[in-house]
């Protein structure tokens, strides 16, 4: 539901799952910054910050109900699959888990962008 009114009820599970998504980002981008083979993870941390920017710009198009909300949800809901794949190919934990957030935000992304 909305915060403050109910014109953005229909995004309101996108913006949750992009708000999550965002927060494993971060956190994903953190743990792997720390891990012994960084430089090997560069096209990972790239994507990571790319996917969270991306997740941020969509919540704030959502939450005011922006004519190309859409747009950017589809637009998100690619660059969250691309993240899901990256981060899953690597061993982590952290990546594993960071995979399957941004994959069920792209889904959630791509569902609202087809309405």
């Amino acid at each position: 539901m909305g915060m403050v009114t109910k014109a953005t009820d229909k995004f309101q599970l996108c913006i949750d799952a992009c708000v999550k998504c965002t927060q494993a980002c971060y956190e994903c981008f953190d743990a792997c910054l720390k891990e012994t083979d960084v430089t090997k993870r560069k096209k990972c941390l790239f994507i990571l910050m790319e996917c969270a920017k991306m997740c941020e710009t969509s919540v704030a198009l959502m939450s005011m109900n922006g004519h190309q909300a859409y747009e950017y949800c589809e637009l998100c809901g690619k660059i969250c699959a691309k993240c899901a794949q990256e981060c899953g190919v690597m061993e982590d934990e952290h990546c594993k888990k960071c995979a399957a957030i941004c994959k069920d935000c792209a889904d959630e992304c791509i569902k609202v962008s087809s309405t």
